[in-house]
Parts: C-alpha cells; sequence; structure tokens
C-alpha cells in the first residue's frame, strides 16, 4: 500500500506490558487480526491497527485489565462541513470502487424525538396506583379485533361469535427479525428461549426456520419476505405471519446474502443450494398495489387455515400513515412500522443514513389517520426502529403503538459492542456471524438469561410509569397522547405528535 492510500485509523489499541501477564488471551480473542501474540519475545503485539474497531473483546477477557482501546489521536483537520465521516467514506470509496456496507441502524446525529418527551404524572385529582400493591396488566394482544363482541348461545352455553385470531402477550415488547445467518444459531436459539420464557414473540426473519428450532414456532413470527427463502406450509405455522415489505435500516431496498455466507445450516433453512448467493430482490414481486397485498394477506390466511394473524412489515416513510390505512383495509390483522433508526443487519450506509423518518412521527401519524378513518381498532399496531429502554416503549405506546418491538437493545442485553461490523462476518462476539466457530462463543444459557432479565425489567418499569400515571392497565395508555408533554425545539414537530408542550395550560372540559 502506497502511503496516500492509507486510511487513519478510528482507534488505537495499546497494551500496559507492566500489568501484560502474556497469557495470549488479546490475541485468541481478536478476530480483526490486530494483535498477535509474537512467540519469540513472548508477548501480545499489536500488528495491525487500522483493523481495530472497537469491539472490546480483547479488553473484556484480559485478565489484568492490561488492553485499552483509545480514538486515534491523529486528528482531521477542523472543518463544519466536511467532517471526518464525510472525508473517511470517500477515501474508502476512492480505495475500493464500492458500495459502503455498515450494521446495527443509523449512526447519524440526527435528534431522538423520544429525548424530547416527558411524562405527565399524577399529583392529587388523578391518584396514583402503587405497582408493588396493586395490579397493573401489561398484558396485550396481538390481532385484529372486532368492533362489537357477539355472544351467542350454543347447547346452553354462551360463547363468542366472530373472534379473529390473536397472540396473547405477557408484555407489549417483542422481538424483531433477525435470520438465522445474520446472527448466529447460538444467538438465534438464545433468543428464542427467552421469548418462551417470558411469554412474548421474535421474528425469524427472512430465511425460514431451521428444523431444530421448530418446537419453539409458537413464539415466532414467520417473515415472508420478497425471496420467500424457506417458506412452506410448515414454517407458516407459527404464532403469527408477517409480510415484509419493508425496514428501517433500508426502505424500499433487498437483501443480499453472498454464497460464501450459505453454509451447510443456512442451506437447508433456507432450501437453497450449499454455497449459493441469496438475493432478495428490492420489491414484492407479488405486491404492486394494495388489491396484491389483499390478495397475498388471503391466501397467507388460506394456508394457515385462518388460525393465526397475518400482519405486514413496512418501513417509516412520510407518506406512511396512507399506506397503513390501505393495509388495513386489505385485511392485515397487525401492522410493523420500522423506524429509520432500526436495523440490525447489513445496509448500504446511503441509503441507511439518509432515508425513512424517526418512529415517533411515523406512528403518531398512523394511529391519528386510522382513527380519523374509524378503523384503528381493526389493528394492533407494533411499533420499533431505535428503542432503548422502558421509557422510549412507554411513549410509543402513547403515541400510538399497542406493542413495541427491540432488536439492537436485545444484541446488546448478550453482548453487543455496536462496533457495526456486522456484515463482514468477524463478530468477535460470536452474535451477528454465520461462523459456527465464533457463533460457539456466546453462551446460550447465559445468553438467554440475560435477555429474560432484560425483558423483565422493562417490564417491571411499565408497571412502576403506568402506576404513577394512575392507569392500570396497558392498553389504556394505547394513544394517550395527553399523558405526554414535549420540551424539544420544533412546535411543528409537537404538533405532528399531537403532543401538548410542557408548561402548557390545562384547558377544561378537554
Amino acid at each position: 500500500m502506497q502511503p496516500r492510500d492509507k486510511i487513519i485509523p478510528r482507534f488505537r489499541t495499546g497494551i500496559d506490558l507492566d500489568k501484560c501477564i502474556k497469557c495470549g488471551k488479546c490475541a485468541i480473542n481478536c478476530t480483526y487480526d490486530v494483535i498477535e501474540f509474537e512467540k519469540e519475545q513472548n508477548k501480545p503485539v499489536v500488528v495491525n491497527q487500522a483493523n481495530c474497531v472497537a469491539c472490546q473483546r480483547c479488553a473484556v477477557f484480559c485478565p489484568s485489565d492490561a488492553i485499552y482501546i483509545e480514538e486515534y489521536p491523529v486528528s482531521y483537520a477542523p472543518h463544519a462541513h466536511w467532517t471526518p465521516y464525510y472525508i473517511r467514506a470517500i477515501n474508502e470509496q476512492a480505495k475500493s470502487g464500492g458500495v459502503l456496507i455498515a450494521g446495527m441502524g443509523n449512526d447519524r446525529p440526527y435528534p431522538t424525538i423520544f429525548d424530547y418527551i416527558v411524562l405527565d404524572a399524577c399529583q392529587v385529582t388523578n391518584p396514583s396506583i402503587d405497582a408493588l400493591r396493586e395490579p397493573i396488566e401489561t398484558r396485550t394482544f396481538l390481532g385484529r379485533k372486532p368492533k362489537n363482541l357477539n355472544i351467542m348461545e350454543v347447547d346452553g352455553k354462551f360463547m363468542l361469535d366472530d373472534i379473529y385470531p390473536n397472540v396473547m402477550l405477557s408484555t407489549p415488547l417483542i422481538i424483531g427479525h433477525m435470520s438465522l445467518g445474520s446472527i448466529s444459531y447460538n444467538t438465534y436459539t438464545s433468543i428464542l428461549r427467552a421469548v418462551r420464557e417470558v411469554g412474548t414473540l421474535f421474528g425469524t426473519g427472512e430465511g425460514g426456520l431451521h428444523k431444530d428450532h421448530c418446537p419453539y414456532k409458537g413464539n415466532t413470527i414467520s417473515e415472508v419476505a420478497s425471496g420467500r427463502f424457506g417458506v412452506s406450509p410448515d414454517y407458516l405455522q407459527g404464532a403469527a405471519v408477517e409480510i415484509k415489505i419493508g425496514q428501517g435500516a433500508k426502505p424500499g431496498h433487498g437483501g443480499q446474502l453472498p454464497g460464501e455466507k450459505v453454509t451447510q445450516i443456512i442451506s437447508e433453512t433456507r432450501g437453497i443450494p450449499l454455497g449459493t448467493d441469496a438475493l432478495s430482490p428490492n420489491p414484492q414481486h407479488d405486491i404492486y398495489s394494495i388489491e396484491d397485498i389483499k390478495t397475498l394477506i388471503a391466501a397467507l390466511h388460506e394456508a394457515t387455515e385462518y388460525n393465526v394473524p397475518i400482519g405486514v412489515k413496512v418501513a417509516a416513510v412520510n407518506n406512511i400513515a396512507p399506506i397503513a390505512s390501505g393495509i388495513v383495509r386489505a385485511g392485515a390483522d397487525f401492522i410493523t412500522i420500522d423506524g429509520f433508526r432500526g436495523g440490525t443487519g447489513a445496509a448500504p450506509r446511503v441509503i441507511r443514513d439518509n432515508t425513512g423518518i424517526p418512529i415517533e412521527l411515523a406512528v403518531s401519524s398512523v394511529d391519528q389517520y386510522l382513527r380519523d378513518e374509524g378503523i384503528r381498532h381493526e389493528i394492533t399496531l407494533i411499533a420499533g426502529g431505535s428503542l432503548r429502554s422502558a421509557s422510549d416503549l412507554i411513549k410509543i405506546i402513547a403515541l400510538g403503538a399497542d406493542v413495541g418491538m427491540i432488536s439492537s437493545a436485545a444484541l446488546i442485553a448478550i453482548g453487543c459492542k455496536m462496533c457495526q461490523q456486522c456484515p463482514t462476518g468477524k463478530c468477535s462476539w460470536g452474535i451477528a456471524t454465520g461462523n459456527p466457530l465464533l457463533g460457539e462463543r456466546v453462551d446460550i444459557k447465559w445468553a438467554s438469561k440475560r435477555l429474560v432479565n432484560l425483558l423483565h425489567s422493562w417490564t417491571a418499569e411499565v408497571d412502576e410509569i403506568l402506576g404513577t400515571m394512575g392507569i392500570d392497565s396497558v392498553e389504556s395508555f394505547v394513544g394517550n397522547r395527553d399523558r405526554l408533554r414535549y420540551i424539544g425545539p420544533n412546535p411543528q414537530e409537537a404538533k405532528i405528535l399531537g403532543v401538548k408542550h410542557a408548561g402548557s395550560r390545562f384547558e377544561v372540559g378537554r
């Protein structure tokens, strides 16, 4: 490499040899070839500084805390317009001539609207509820709801007529779609074990369900994407089925799995030959209109003998409200909206960083639009894309979602350090990789317990938040924007959200 082709590293890895006990664990755990153990010198050596992605694996496994990782001390010349983000991208493309790919969602410094919203707690006239002593109902149901309940008598017993299939969730929180191959076998298994223990759902992602995971079908949402990989009548017999039209990290874009990543287990799961490229077209070729969506929903209902809810997943884009309205009228039982910060898999950076809209604005717009049309009750609305905490979850519910969806947070709970190297398949933590040797680094029992703890913690915090607002069930809080207040700089944003500004005077009779 000529010096002029060199790109300044982002991070610097250092080894304090006074602390180092020369065990070599740092070199063993580094999958990016940054550190090697020199047997002749009997010490670890940093040999390829430019490869460091700050995954922290070497530092975490160093028994003597001898490893440090810091930002590389060589700075770019300051420029408000030509920031290091753009300079580095131009240099990388001038060197490679290709599209830049990245993982783990949009990392640009757009404002996070959740941080501009606060909750309106109870004080005197509307008493709060002590969640430790009084029950708060966190269960919710995924599926279409009837406008009226028809009670009929059959053989002396009273029964409900025309009830659509619904799935009971113990918490208003599910794990989003992540396919086997985008995450490792052990990671996939850990998530399935966790959702079954908690009583919620996990999306299979594009690519089917491996035979080892069939016992968990009662806690899966089977995804039907444009490539239809792994789709079969048996695969559709999960808790629910979802047609994927778009996702938050790359609206309007398909997926590509290169042949070198199609290992034996991926071949078996997706039903494709070993080592062949798996390409999912950008459009769903079954769908070019709302009528086409209606036809596919009807076909899936028939294929599942009308026993499971059928949903549609779309990315949060500017005309999301009328899109959602069309999907409801096409007969969907639930809609999943994925915000522009979402995405645990690989996406072209130019799409990931510049398309879609925030989930907060998308959900509030859809909720109000469907209410105005008188069809909001017909659908379960799932929202994801950047939920970081129980407070984000409760805010998105108040803005109009019935259920929140997380993916990145789930991976962080089991060890992800957000180094965004998912497309390389070199994940040092064994999470976002199809490499079976690296995948074994995920301890299934440990990872599952961590995720169970996270889901239980967020549910307990939802209890606490609802109690402070005097509300005893999560379903009563859906779309309750009166209990939110806006503290941000943009009045138009507050108007779209349908949220009053903090400090605004209470209006009698409203």
